[in-house]
Formats: structure tokens, sequence, C-alpha cells
């Protein structure tokens, strides 16, 4: 009789451990490429010599074998297409075989069907999940360090680092690329994206593509951006705590999900690109530059009060958040493998679409912005340097006097969580030499006589009324304002920035020059989004005063809580608490200017369970908030997940008045072994996020 497969097993729980792709929750296989996995074929009689079989693994609309979308796999002719299979063993009806797929295959769905003869079988789950593969020494996602492994592919929580460069602090963040639907969602982000089977062999494409794909814009992408700060119709950006609920519900209505910023794009391009088995990181870059014109200044305008204006075509972002993909470069010259900076934030077109990266880190760091992709547009927003513009009115008309350029401000403390701890690592020195040295005066030149930045002209139209600058050029590396009397500010806030509380800050102004100096201080304190865009005047205030160099003065700032709780309250956004100074010693005509940004301080949330649960064993979890501001918070919401423990649940608290405390309990059902987190955010309209986090470990 004629040879007919009549099953087939495809080994799930034991090829998944070795593939370390056994968390997916999904009823397919799932395997990494280059990696071996093996399946059992169920014949209707016993194999012989004479007998052909083979396995047939096929990708896309039309599998063909001269397209490469069709592998023919017979164990007697090991190598098709650098896949690879053998007979392991055979008895009675049933043989074992061994497939490896090519370390370079297309990543996607591939379908199974075993041939014997002109019989073909086609099992039910015969869909197969390949993956790129950090495990394998011949991927070029190879990653050898198995610590980072597994927090930058397998970690499916971690934080992401937001506030400002003042007062950093890490929210929470759920990747969950292991949750129901999200690897479906991805292959179909795949699919979308119309690369070739060829381009999806290369994670630089798919990475690219993925970029574009995170964001709605120009592809009815994941995301819709927006920082309009009125989310009615969409779920606010501050509200999210994961990217889980955003890509179960695009995959489900395939339409773009309402709203996102910048940590939620990075949020789920991390996860897209750790589901896919590309190693990733979230990267939150300090005082970030998003310069339009490539010509790595960004203008800051400021009225005669100090306060900054909203004239600017350009801007520095408090913190800005984009993602590193791991991967070697084989269509790069050597020496720029490894990080490369992503981005799906919708900021600029390249090539057309809203897409950004990969960009090597190393040429970000050297200086090689001639590299694709995007290389320029990431050196810039973590090198540019800030001018500061005073626009006076001198006969009814505005004028433009340059009063400083701050050198060694843009791109700082750029951060991302440390493998394996629960902490910030700080990564400039990956993106930038150390300001001031010998090697990052080399790097900027050399992106300078690829940048070819045009003179130093304010942008925002009103060029023609430049005072007393010309046309002249840029010097190649300007140096820190030097100041005949060593001028000096330093800003920071005398109590706890307690939203209700009156905001009390500090201007501190040193002169180190012996003399005596007359200083005038201008001061201002706004509230502004984390995009640099103001969103309110607070207060201002002018002092003049005498200083015996070398010495020092401290000017008090203090603000009212009815000055700014009205617009705390309206907004939907976290704002930040923008303070500018501006010196000037009259003797020398010495300037200085000095902005600094803190975030409001807020009472924490604690959450009580066990450190340890047993898998299926239910248990309780409680959280609490005590409200110890002096304000109402009005329309609280507490939204809570778990992955592997519980789905994302929100509770509606209604009004928290001063001194009440708040208290929620979840019952909890363990679905995943291992170590596990809850994350609980809190918000309201008063305050758009405290969150918080637990771990606990759950045993069999």
């Amino acid at each position: 009789s004629s040879l007919k497969a009549t099953g087939i097993d495809l080994l799930k729980s034991q090829n998944t451990q070795q593939h370390h792709t056994d968390a997916y929750n999904i009823k397919n296989l799932v395997v990494r490429r280059g990696h071996p996995f093996q399946v059992l074929v169920n014949l209707n009689r016993e194999l012989r010599p004479t007998d052909k079989l083979s396995l047939r693994f096929g990708i896309g609309e039309n599998p063909m074998k001269n397209r490469g979308s069709l592998m023919s796999l017979k164990p007697e002719r090991e190598d098709f297409n650098g896949w690879k299979i053998s007979l392991v063993k055979k008895g009675g009806k049933e043989c074992l075989l061994s497939v490896t797929s090519s370390p370079n295959a297309p990543v996607g769905k591939y379908n199974l069907h075993v041939k014997t003869g002109t019989n073909i079988y086609k099992p039910e789950n015969g869909v197969i999940y390949l993956l790129f593969n950090p495990w394998c020494k011949d991927d070029v996602v190879y990653m050898a360090n198995e610590a980072e492994k597994n927090e930058y592919v397998l970690n499916d929580t971690g934080y992401i680092y937001v506030g400002s460069a003042y007062s950093i602090y890490n929210r929470p963040w759920n990747f969950g690329q292991f949750e129901d639907s999200i690897l479906d969602a991805c292959m179909y982000l795949l699919d979308k994206s119309k690369l070739s089977l060829t381009e999806r062999r290369d994670p630089a494409n798919v990475s690219r593509a993925m970029s574009a794909l995170v964001n709605a814009n120009d592809d009815n992408g994941v995301v819709l951006g927006s920082w309009s700060g009125n989310y009615i119709g969409g779920t606010s950006p501050m509200d999210w705590i994961g990217s889980v609920t955003i890509l179960q519900q695009y995959y489900k209505t395939k339409k773009p999900v309402k709203y996102g910023q910048c940590w939620v794009f990075a949020g789920v391009l991390n996860t897209v690109m750790r589901c896919l088995g590309v190693p990733c990181r979230c990267v939150s870059t300090f005082d970030s530059a998003h310069d339009t014109e490539e010509n790595l200044t960004v203008d800051i305008y400021l009225n005669e009060k100090g306060e900054k204006m909203n004239i600017s075509f350009d801007s520095v972002w408090n913190f800005h958040v984009w993602n590193d993909a791991w991967m070697k470069r084989t269509d790069l010259p050597n020496g720029f493998d490894g990080w490369q900076a992503i981005d799906s934030t919708p900021q600029e077109q390249s090539q057309g679409r809203f897409q950004c990266g990969p960009c090597p880190v190393k040429a970000v760091k050297e200086g090689d912005v001639y590299l694709p992709y995007d290389s320029k547009f990431v050196y810039a927003e973590v090198n540019a340097d800030r001018v500061y513009w005073l626009v006076k009115k001198v006969n009814g008309k505005d004028k433009y006097f340059k009063i400083a350029t701050e050198t060694q401000d843009i791109g700082k403390n750029i951060s991302t969580k440390a493998v394996g701890q629960n902490r910030r690592e700080d990564i400039t020195r990956e993106y930038k030499y150390p300001e001031g040295s010998k090697e990052e005066r080399m790097s900027m030149q050399r992106a300078y006589s690829f940048i070819r930045p045009s003179g130093l002209m304010p942008r925002s139209g009103y060029a023609s009324t430049v005072q007393g600058l010309g046309g002249n050029a840029q010097p190649l590396v300007p140096n820190e304002p030097a100041t005949k009397t060593g001028l000096h500010i330093e800003i920071k806030n005398t109590e706890p920035l307690h939203p209700g509380n009156p905001l009390e800050m500090a201007i501190t102004v040193k002169v180190s020059t012996p003399g005596n100096w007359t200083i005038d201080l201008t001061g201002s304190c706004q509230l502004q989004y984390y995009t640099g865009k103001v969103q309110a005047n607070l207060g201002t205030t002018k002092e003049t005063f005498n200083l015996e160099g070398p010495s020092e003065m401290q000017i008090p700032l203090k603000i009212a809580p009815d000055a700014y709780m009205k617009t705390l309250s309206s907004v939907e956004d976290e704002v930040l608490i923008l303070v500018t100074a501006i010196a000037e010693v009259r003797e020398t005509k010495d300037k200085l200017t000095k902005e600094t940004s803190m975030r409001f301080q807020y009472p924490p949330i604690t959450v009580q369970m066990p450190e340890t649960a047993r898998l299926y064993n239910d248990f309780t979890c409680a959280f609490i908030f005590k409200n110890k501001l002096n304000v109402t918070l009005e329309n609280c919401k507490l939204l809570v997940e778990g992955l592997g423990i519980f789905k994302m649940t929100t509770f509606d608290q209604g009004d928290i008045m001063p001194g009440r405390i708040m208290k929620s309990e979840i019952i909890c059902t363990p679905t995943r072994l291992g170590e596990r987190k809850i994350v609980a955010k809190l918000i309201s309209n008063q305050i758009k996020g405290i969150s918080t986090e637990k771990g606990i470990i759950i045993t069999e």
C-alpha cells in the first residue's frame, strides 16, 4: 500500500523549552531560526528504504520552491536553502525527524505539510511561527551574554525613565510580549509591512518597518499620537501601563489605538521587537533636541520677563524615549554592529514615511552621521547646542538679542533599565564621548563635516531683525561661555513640590572673581509639557543686588497654589515646573542663562500581598493610597495589571479628600511560574500618574 502520514506531533513542550519560547501563550509551535527542533510523524505502515518522505515548509500566500518560499526537506538529501533535516530514529509506524531552519530564514508563519509519494498530509495545527534567534551564533541578532538575553528578549516587564534631568523617575511598563494574541498581532504587522521574503531575513529591515507601523501615521499603524492635551474619544497617553491592551485592541479592530506619546510608542515597539526575537531596550534621553533643520542648534526665545515663548520651530523635550535593537549590520562597513537606535514616535518623515532607524549607536558616538538610517536626526537629538535669544520690543518691533549658547546641555543622562536589576543604568557613554574630551571634539568635527550647519541665525522667520550677529559661520567647537566674573547659576527647590502647596524654589547666583559686582537677575516660573511647550506662566521675579566676589546670593521664588492648581487640574498630561533665570553683570555685560525642569512629588501607593504564591492557587492583593496632599484628588482611577496573574483592571475611586485612605483588593490566580510583577497606577484630575509595582515569586 502507498505510504501515508496519519498524524504529526510537533512535540511542543520539548521544543519550546529548548527554543526559549515556552512562555508564548499560543497553541501553535513557536521556534527560533537556526536551532534544531523535532517532529514525530505517524504513518500508516513502517517506513521502507524506497519510500519517499518529505516535510514541506511554506511561507506566504503561494509558496514556491524557486522563490525560496517553499522548503521541501528530504531526510536523504540533508540541505535545502540552508535548512537541514535528519532522521533521528524510526520504529514501528512512526519516525522522529530533526529540522533546523536556516539562521537567516525569513521570520514569519510557516505551514507544515508531510508529503509521502503523491500523498500530502496537512495537520490541523500545522502553522509554525519562526522567530529571530539571539541564542544562535550564526543569526545576526546573536547575543553572547545570557543575562542580557534574559533581560532584552525574555523579560516581559520593565521601566521607562521619564521626568526631567533634574528629577528622573521610573514608570513601570508591562511589555507582555508572551500574552494572548500579541505574537499574532506582530505577525499581522509583518504582513502589513509588505516586506519581501528576502527583506524579512534581516532585522534591520524588520525593525525599520516596525518603527513605521507602531505609529498610525501614513499606514494605519498601532498607536495614534496626540500631544493636544485633550484625549476625549480615547485613552490619555498617561493612562497606559503596558503594551498588552494596546496591541490586543489593535489586532482585534485593525484600527489605530488612541492615544500615545513617546513612551507609549517606545513601550509598544519594545514589545514587538522582543516578541519577534530581536533583543531590544527602551532608551530615555533627557533634554533631547528636536531639531527641524539638522543644523545642530535649538533656539529658545525668552521675553523680557525671562519667560520662555512658544515661537520656535525646534524644541528641547524634557525627555524623549526611543529603542535600541541589537544586531549585526551586514549592510554597513565593519564596526557598526551592536545596538541600533529605532524610534516609532512620529516626528519627521524618513524616505517618505514616519519611521526612524536603525541607526548604529556607534555611528552617533563617532560622528559618522552619513550612515543609514537617519543618523543625522539621532545625532542632533543628543548633541545639539541650545541658543538663547532675548526678544525685546524696540520701537514697537520685536528685536532678537543672543544671550547665551549652551553646548553641554543636550542629550543628558541617557538611561535604560539595568540588566537583571530594578535600577536605572546610565548609557550616555555608549552614545557620546565625555563632554569636552579630545575624542568628543573629533567626533563633533566629523559630524559637522557631514551636516554643514548654516551660520547661527534664528530660524523662526524673524531673521531679518537679528541684531549684530552677522552671517558668521559657527565655530566648530563652541566653548562654554567663559565669563570674566566666573558667573554661575543654580536652581533648586527648597521644599518638596507637592500639588496644593506653595512651590518654593531658590535661584543661587555665584561669582568667583574678586571685585564688587552689580547683578541684574530675572527669574520666571512656568508649567510646561515634556515636549518643551509652555502651558502657563506662574510668576516672575526681578532683583538687582551687589556681590563682593567670590561669593553667592540666594534669591527665593515662591508660587502660591492658586497660581497653578487650576491649570494642573485642567490638563490631561503630566506637566513639569520650569524655572528660567537670566543673570547679567552690569560692569562687564556678562550674561548667563540657566533653566531647570522639576516634577511634582506625590504620595506613594503601597501594595500588600504575599512574597510567594503557588501556581493556580488564589491569593489576595491589596492596593493602599493615603492622600497626604492638601487638595482633594478628583475622579481617581486605579489601574492594575499583573502579567500571568490577572488581566488589566480599573477601579473607579471617585474623589479622595485630603487625609483619606483608599483601599482596593483583587483576587489573583497565578498562571505562570517564576518572578511575576504587579503594576498599579493612580490617576486623577490633579495628578496624572503615581505608579508602583511589586514582585512575587510563583512556585509549583
